[in-house]
C-alpha cells in the first residue's frame, strides 16, 4: 500500500504538464520545484489551476484508496505519508520533486476534514497577519500535531501529522531559511560578518 501510494506520488503533474508543452525542465526554471506556484510562473494560471489540482487529487486519491482497501488507520496514514513522500522525493527524478503542500491537503481532506479544516484556519489567520502564504502555510503544518492532540486523536493520527509537517518543512526548509534572514534584514539584526 504505502509503495502505491508512494508511486502515485511520484507522478509529477508539474514536471510532465512543463515538459509536455514547452521541452524544459521545470527543475531547472524559477524556483527548481515542480510544484504549482513555478509552474504558473512558466504556463500562467491555467498550467497553475491544472498542476494544484492533479497534486490535490494524487494526495486524496491515495488516502481514499488506502481507506478502501484498508479500515486500519494507521495503514491509511502510511499512504498518507507515502504519497507526500513521492511527490517531495520522486524517485525517477532522482527526488528532487515538490514542496508537498497541495498533496499534503489533498490527502488531509480525504484523511481527516477537521484537521483540513483547522489547517484552512490557522492559514487565514496568519495569512491576514504576514500578508505572505509560504509562512503562514508552514506555521498551519507546524500547527498540525499540536491540533490533533488538542482534538484528542489517537497517538498514530498525532505521529502520522508530526511526520506530515516533518516532511513539509524539511521540503521548505531553504524557505524558511530566506523568510527568517529577510526577517533579520528588515529588523537590522542579523549578525555581522
Amino acid at each position: 500500500m504505502a509503495l502505491g501510494a508512494y508511486s502515485l506520488g511520484c507522478f509529477a503533474t508539474g514536471y510532465y504538464l512543463v515538459r509536455m508543452r514547452t521541452g524544459l525542465d521545470i527543475r531547472e526554471l524559477g524556483s527548481g520545484s515542480i510544484g504549482a506556484r513555478n509552474v504558473g510562473r512558466v504556463l500562467g494560471s491555467i498550467g497553475f489551476l491544472v498542476v494544484l489540482l492533479g497534486d490535490l487529487a494524487k494526495g486524496a486519491f491515495a488516502v481514499w484508496a488506502a481507506g478502501h482497501f484498508t479500515k486500519d488507520d494507521r495503514l491509511v496514514a502510511l499512504a498518507m505519508l507515502a504519497v507526500v513522500a513521492g511527490h517531495v522525493w520522486p524517485v525517477q527524478l532522482r527526488f528532487h520533486g515538490g514542496k508537498g503542500i497541495a498533496t499534503s491537503l489533498g490527502a488531509l481532506l480525504v484523511y481527516d476534514y477537521h484537521l483540513a479544516l483547522a489547517f484552512i484556519i490557522l492559514f487565514v489567520c496568519a495569512y491576514a497577519v504576514l500578508r505572505k502564504t509560504v509562512l503562514p502555510g508552514l506555521f498551519a503544518f507546524a500547527c498540525l500535531p499540536l491540533v490533533s492532540v488538542f482534538l484528542d486523536q489517537e497517538h498514530a493520527k498525532i505521529v502520522a501529522m508530526s511526520v506530515l509537517a516533518g516532511i513539509v518543512l524539511v521540503a521548505h526548509r531553504k524557505n524558511v531559511m530566506e523568510e527568517i534572514w529577510n526577517l533579520l534584514e528588515r529588523r537590522n539584526v542579523h549578525p555581522k560578518h
